[in-house]
């Protein structure tokens, strides 16, 4: 007798359930093979064979031609404007990402639900979209972009719409990866450090940070590889102005339009890495130290 076979609201005997049982230990090793092949077939599709092609083609003519590329004063200056943007909006979004996390887990307003759908507006709009949208506010002829390059501050095609444009993209990595951990916690903790005497400060640094470190941690990774890999916000606010507001995904595209692929196979590849050992990094931390905690 199957499960398919019982009658509902009938009690199954123990003789049924040990059959079920052996079915489902049959079929379970053939099903799990072919669900395992399947989704290693779909990623080595999707991310690990484009991976190695990428590889193989940034070294088919040696490391040489590679390290030049880098080497090259475009490339560094390039990686250098991505950094720096990189740092700026990773800082300023793990604050403001904590922060709204907190808000949308622990307090009641009117229009929380609203707010919370909207956290989640950069995953589904076009990052082109968004730097239209910069342009159409923080350009020349924008509401306040106008204002603000009368009296001599440049938003649009200048650093300062390069990084809102890289910290609209990125805004809910940490308040998204933060948010379940949160409600997981519950407020036990904090209320009894609130009955000891401890204020909102000291209950947030010895009590909350400390239980959500990981999920800080994980948000901050994505933002860092997200904010290294922008390319389509950032193109429209930018300019793509070789040293001055050229980073290196722009570098990239440039390189593949101009017909001198070197330096964007070269600088893909950088990327690449830097984005792979970000987060394959961080989950062996993770699962180093929790194994220490264990033992």
């Amino acid at each position: 007798m199957t499960a398919t076979d019982m009658e509902w609201g009938a009690e199954p005997s123990a003789a049924e359930l040990r059959g079920i049982a052996r079915e489902d230990e049959a079929a379970s090793p053939w099903g799990c093979r072919l669900l395992i092949a399947a989704v290693l077939t779909w990623f080595a599709v999707l991310i690990l064979i484009p991976g190695l092609a990428l590889v193989r083609k940034a070294f088919d003519g040696g490391a040489r031609p590679l390290l030049d590329a880098l080497a090259q004063p475009e490339a560094h200056r390039a990686f250098v404007m991505s950094l720096g943007i990189t740092a700026i909006a990773t800082v300023v979004n793990t604050v403001f990402g904590v922060a709204l996390a907190l808000v949308l887990v622990r307090q009641k307003f009117w229009g929380r639900s609203l707010v919370d759908g909207m956290v989640d507006m950069p995953f589904a709009v076009s990052p082109i979209v968004a730097g239209l949208m910069l342009v159409v506010l923080y350009g020349p002829d924008g509401l306040a972009g106008g204002w603000l390059e009368s009296h001599g501050f440049k938003v649009v095609y200048a650093l300062p719409g390069m990084i809102l444009a890289t910290m609209f993209v990125t805004t809910p990595f940490v308040a998204r990866e933060l948010a379940p951990v949160l409600r997981e916690l519950g407020e036990e903790y904090e209320q009894a450090a609130h009955t000891l005497g401890a204020g909102r400060w000291r209950t947030f640094w010895s009590v909350t940070l400390p239980s959500i470190r990981w999920g800080v941690a994980y948000g901050v990774t994505l933002t860092v590889a997200r904010s290294l890999g922008e390319f389509g916000a950032v193109l429209v606010v930018s300019g793509n102005v070789v040293g001055h507001t050229q980073t290196a995904t722009l570098y990239i595209s440039e390189g593949i339009e101009s017909f001198h692929p070197e330096g964007a196979y070269a600088a893909s590849l950088v990327l690449a890495a830097a984005s792979f050992i970000l987060l394959v990094g961080m989950e062996l931390i993770r699962g180093f130290l929790e194994n220490g905690r264990e033992d």
